[in-house]
Order: C-alpha cells, then sequence, then structure tokens
C-alpha cells in the first residue's frame, strides 16, 4: 500500500523545479508510505511524479518506486496490491521479460509493456491505481480498480494537470487553484460524503476506468469495467445449480479470494466484529492457515454498540491469535480532531471513529489487515433490504390517510421513549435504536420507492435549503436509469449501494482510517469475481423470504454454528447523540453558533432549531448534526487554508 502523487505541466519548467513539486506532493502522503520515498521526472515533457512506500511484498531496494519497465519506455506509480501476480510472471518471462525482485509492482509494468494497458488491466486480480507514463508518447495513464477499492484524484486546470492518492498532495502543488465546490457541499449534507464523480475541490475519480492524456485536448475516460455489464451477463447466464452447489462455489471463489489476500513479506491478521462478513473471512484465512490467524476487535462499556464478545466468541471457537481492546469514550473522542486531517473532504460516516480505532489497534502487530466490507452489498445485509421486502408490499395497500396518521402517531413519541417502551419486551428481541429506527419507518411509508430509498440514505432531506448558493447535482440514486435498469426494488438498491454508497463512503472510509496509521486493509468480499458470481445468483439465495447474507451464511456454518452468528445487526458506531449533549457540546455549539455557520454560508434556521430540539432531549438528531458538524470542522481548517506555497512548506516540514 502506497501513496502516489504527480503532475504534468506544459509550461516550461527545469529538472529542479519539476522534482521539488513532486517531492512536496508526495510529502503529504508520508502516512500511506511510511517506509521510502522518490520522485522520478521527464523535464523534457513536464512529467513528474512521486511516490511514498509501505513495503508489503518485495522489501528490497527491487521493490522500489517510481519503477521503471526493463526496456525503459514505461514508468510507474502505483499503490495497490495485485493477488494474481504471481501466475502473470511466468508468461512475461516467456515473453522475455527479465524481473529484477518479486513484487507485484514490476508485473504490472512489465504487462503493460507487452500487452496494452486496457488488456494487462483487464488480467489483473486486485486494488490498485496506478500511474503509468510512456516517455515514448509522452502520454500518461491512470488507472483505478474495478470497485474503488483504491483512491485516485486528477484535476486539470489549463496546462497543468494533477494527479494523486489523496487531496492533500493536490493542495501542496502551488498550480492548483483551491475553490470549494458549494454543489458538492450540497451533495455532502444528503448523504454524508461526497459522492462521485464530484469531490469538494471539482476534483474527479472514478472506478472501474482507465483515464489517458498526452497533452492534446482533455483527457480521455474509458471504463474497463462496470457493473452494468456484469449483472448484464449474469443475466444471460444465471446460475443454475442447486443450493449446495451454489454454496461450494462462493466457498471455492471466496476462499480463493482469501488466499490471494494473505500473501504478504509482514505480518497479517484480520479485522474481526463477530459478524458475519469478517466471520466468514476469517474463518476462511483459518482454514488456510497453519498457524493462528492474528485477529482483532474494539469494545465499547455500552452493550447498544460493543460486538467485542461476539467477536471473542467466534475468535475462540476459530482457533485464533485473538486480541481485543476496549476502548473509553475520552479515547474515542480523542479521534475526532484528527478527522480533518484523515480526510481530505468532508465525511460524516460516525463509523470513522471504531474504524480508526481498530487499525490503530491492528497496526501495533500487523501491517496488512483483511477486512469484511462489501458482503452487505453483495449479499444484502442492509435493514432496508428486509423493509423492501417485508413491509413496502403492504404499504401501497393502506390508504394514505390510515399511513399517515400511523405515521403521526409514531413520530408523536420521542425516539428515546420508544427506547424505553422497548425495555418492557424481552431481551432477545430488543433492537439497538428502536425508536430511530421506527421514527425512519414512519417517515418512509409516505413515499414511493425511490423516494424511500433517497430518504434513507439522506442526512438533510432538503440539502438546497441548507447550503446557500448550492444546487444538488444529479446522482444515479433515483435517476431514471437505475429504475429501468433494474425493476426489482431490492435488486435496485444493491446495485445503486455497490456503485455509491460503497465507494463513496464504506472503503473510503477504510482506506483513509487505515492509511492514517500506515496499515493496509484488503477486502476479499469485493473480489470482482465474487462480484461477478453473486450477480448470477438468483435472487432466492440472495435474499430468501428477507434473511439477509443467506448463501453466505451457509459458507459461514461450515466453520461456525449459529448460536454465534444469528443476532440483529448492529451498526459499528459510537454514542454521538450523548456526546453531543456532554462532552462535545462547548465544540459543537461553536462550529453551529450562528456567526460560524453564516461566514460558510448555511442557513442558521434549519440547524439551529434542531440543535435546540436535540439538546433539550425531544428528538435525536445526532447523524443530521454530525454531518453538518463534520463541514464546519473541516471547512475551518480547509476553506480558509494557506495559499500554495505555505502549503508546500508545510509538506517539508512535515
Amino acid at each position: 500500500m502506497c501513496g502516489i502523487a504527480g503532475f504534468v505541466d506544459l509550461r516550461p519548467a527545469g529538472e529542479a523545479a519539476l522534482r521539488r513539486q513532486a517531492q512536496a506532493m508526495a510529502e503529504t502522503l508520508r502516512h500511506r508510505g511510511p517506509d521510502a520515498g522518490a520522485c522520478w521526472t521527464d523535464p523534457e515533457a513536464g512529467f513528474a511524479t512521486g511516490h511514498r512506500r509501505l513495503s508489503i511484498l518485495d522489501l528490497s531496494p527491487a521493490g522500489a518506486q517510481p519503477m521503471v519497465s526493463q526496456s525503459g519506455r514505461f514508468v510507474i506509480s502505483y499503490n495497490g496490491e495485485v493477488y494474481n501476480a504471481a501466475e502473470l510472471r511466468p508468461e512475461l518471462e516467456a515473453k522475455g521479460h527479465l524481473f529484477r525482485g518479486h513484487s507485484d509492482t514490476e508485473v504490472i509494468l512489465e504487462g503493460c509493456a507487452e500487452w496494452g494497458v486496457e488488456t494487462a488491466v483487464h488480467r489483473l486480480i486486485g486494488m490498485f491505481a496506478f500511474a503509468l507514463w510512456d516517455r515514448q508518447s509522452r502520454r500518461l495513464w491512470l488507472v483505478r480498480d474495478r470497485l474503488g477499492i483504491k483512491p485516485l484524484y486528477w484535476g486539470k486546470f489549463g496546462d497543468l494537470l494533477l494527479f494523486a492518492s489523496e487531496l492533500k498532495a493536490l493542495r501542496a502543488h502551488p498550480g492548483w487553484p483551491v475553490e470549494i465546490d458549494r454543489d458538492a457541499l450540497t451533495a455532502f449534507m444528503r448523504f454524508g460524503y461526497v459522492p462521485a464523480p464530484h469531490s469538494i475541490y471539482r476534483s474527479i475519480h472514478a472506478p472501474g476506468a482507465i483515464f489517458a492524456f498526452d497533452g492534446r485536448g482533455e483527457p480521455r475516460i474509458e471504463h474497463y469495467w462496470t457493473l452494468d455489464d456484469t449483472i448484464r451477463r449474469a443475466r444471460h447466464n444465471p446460475f443454475t445449480g442447486n443450493d449446495a452447489e451454489a454454496e461450494e462455489a462462493l466457498a471455492s471463489l471466496l476462499g480463493d479470494a482469501v488466499e490471494g489476500r494473505m500473501i504478504a513479506d509482514v505480518p497479517l491478521g484480520a479485522f474481526l466484529s463477530g459478524g458475519i462478513d469478517s466471520s466468514t473471512v476469517v474463518a476462511l484465512m483459518q482454514s488456510r492457515s497453519a498457524r493462528p490467524v492474528c485477529t482483532f476487535s474494539i469494545g465499547f462499556e455500552e452493550e447498544e454498540y460493543n460486538e467485542a464478545p461476539y467477536a471473542k466468541a467466534v475468535a475462540q471457537h476459530l482457533g485464533t491469535d485473538h486480541t481485543e481492546l476496549y476502548v473509553t469514550h475520552e479515547e474515542a473522542r480523542d479521534v475526532i480532531p484528527r478527522l480533518t486531517e484523515m480526510y481530505d473532504e468532508p465525511f460524516a460516516d460516525s463509523s470513522q471513529i471504531p474504524t480508526y480505532l481498530i487499525s490503530a489497534l491492528t497496526r501495533r502487530y500487523v501491517t496488512v489487515a483483511l477486512s469484511g466490507d462489501g458482503g452487505d452489498e453483495l449479499f444484502c445485509g442492509y435493514n432496508r433490504y428486509f423493509h423492501a421486502l417485508s413491509i413496502r408490499p403492504y404499504v401501497s395497500i393502506v390508504p394514505f390517510w390510515l399511513r399517515r396518521a400511523g405515521s403521526s402517531a409514531i413520530c408523536a413519541v420521542p425516539p428515546r421513549t420508544w427506547d424505553r417502551i422497548q425495555r418492557l419486551v424481552p431481551p432477545s428481541i430488543r433492537r439497538p435504536q428502536f425508536g430511530e429506527k421506527l421514527h425512519k419507518l414512519a417517515n418512509v411509508i409516505l413515499q414511493d420507492e425511490d423516494q424511500t430509498y433517497r430518504r434513507l440514505l439522506s442526512q438533510f432531506q432538503e440539502p438546497q435549503a441548507i447550503v446557500l448558493g448550492g444546487e444538488e447535482p444529479a446522482t444515479l440514486i433515483g435517476s431514471p436509469h437505475a429504475r429501468e435498469f433494474m425493476p426489482d426494488y431490492v435488486e435496485r438498491m444493491q446495485y445503486l449501494d455497490t456503485l455509491t454508497y460503497l465507494p463513496d463512503d464504506i472503503l473510503t472510509k477504510v482506506d483513509r482510517a487505515s492509511m492514517a496509521v500506515s496499515l493496509e486493509a484488503r477486502v476479499p468480499i469485493i473480489d470482482h469475481r465474487v462480484v461477478e458470481l453473486a450477480w448470477r445468483f438468483p435472487s432466492r439465495m440472495r435474499f430468501p423470504n428477507g434473511k439477509s447474507k443467506w448463501i453466505l451464511r451457509r459458507v459461514l456454518r461450515r466453520f461456525v454454528p449459529d448460536r454465534l452468528i444469528e443476532r440483529p445487526k448492529m451498526g459499528f458506531g459510537v454514542p454521538i447523540d450523548h456526546w453531543l449533549r456532554g462532552p462535545l457540546r462547548e465544540w459543537a455549539e461553536e462550529l453551529l453558533s450562528p456567526s460560524a455557520l453564516a461566514a460558510n454560508g448555511f442557513c442558521l434556521e434549519p440547524i439551529r432549531s434542531r440543535w435546540a430540539s436535540h439538546l433539550e432531549g425531544r428528538e435525536n438528531w445526532q447523524y443530521l448534526l454530525w454531518t453538518i458538524i463534520t463541514a464546519q470542522a473541516w471547512l475551518a481548517d480547509h476553506a480558509r487554508a494557506p495559499a500554495a506555497p505555505a502549503a508546500t512548506q508545510l509538506a517539508y516540514a512535515q
């Protein structure tokens, strides 16, 4: 895992200036690659690239980057891991390519030289974002993996084209005109993240894409892999086997994906929450390891937020070398000041805090960790899928006036009161955040399918009323294409979640949190081959009668008994609602003050009224408030940042 940065500047500049600028950009990414760093320049073409290395495969200098191909024609700066490099290498050696080491970087580089960029990328299995420079044609390729696991940003400003793993590296170049995109900020107020292809700075990042720029005209972007094409192929070639055959197919392919991600020249482990996804990944790891796998979990004292006992039980059953850490609220809150540094644009998924904490714990012992992310999107793990199947069909047959009356009655009782009422029922049937979920249900029963889905994902329902001067950009969510392409409601949500929420929220969160502590996180469930197989399964195998992750559970049952995994789904969260009324109140009040909100162009009344309601305990607005608070905190640190030359000096100081 590494950090890459660079640029093509068509304006005349000397080699020393190019190198100095590339070095400044790369230095901002030292957390992504603390082990080594270097730059490479092509002064005649105005190209320069910098690299920060986290050594995972081939720890010797033979794996150093930027790396020049055997022929001397191509130069690569690469972030990620390709897990089938050992399979591709003999074919390249047979073609006459000589290898200096055993890194996957060299395989990608020589593969592009031999087969061409597009053909080579199609053959790669893994997560990657790389820049490839052709010295002969003076062409730059930027390539990102199929599902958007590894980040890649670029921006073109006249004769200058910039690219980097994180936005902070772009900021370090003096030619970048830093400008906040208020339309993107408006979209953030709805989703709690900035949806691709937008960024808070009018840059772009697109998964499954090859970007080409030769200095003439605008860059060309081609998608070499799309979920649409994957689903079309699945429809023409559906899985026709029985349940046992489906289980075997998934177990075999997912096992292969896990085994490939266990390749490393450094210590390796796994995150373990005790849920279906992480337990399946760990079980498959342990079945392929001759010694106990290192697993890690964190816990909180509050039962509502604590998954540590479940993780410990699974670890004991599988025989892993398990480490758990109970985190105090003070330790969790201490992470908050670092969030704007970790996330280069506003980001409001509060599970970013425990994700960082589990990453920090894990990094004490290992350099690589496998994670279970992606199972919810592929195998219907979110509660909204259950709602669509079990509740939505009945909504349309209930008269609207009756639905409205029921919704009003539910919302008349505060969520905290519903939580107290729930204590009257046996613990075995209680649900976390019961009051909040009941209120959410009361709101969505008044809307159609697409409105319901959009509302379930939204923080502010009318973000344009919050961001003055901002206009919410169109996204795939709610688009005619999504409805026409995926008529089935549950499948449409899966499709949209995989294209939006997964890369823009979940994978962004994991990448930034893990990279902040120089930990490589690998996600075997979203190996593109597993994604393709999952969509070949009929819906009855993914979500039969509202049973989430049915086929994945069958695989897990080979290793873990039901009693250890059959429990309500828990979010990986922290008690933001209580913190905002308690220890974070003063900090939040400063960010939500009328003067602070007005300074950044936010409408006061809807924010201040919700803040007052939350403090009084009448309603729980934690997610909405966390969205505006994180935006305010980020804007305070970045919107009025120093000019680019000072930012460059700061990068050197680091």
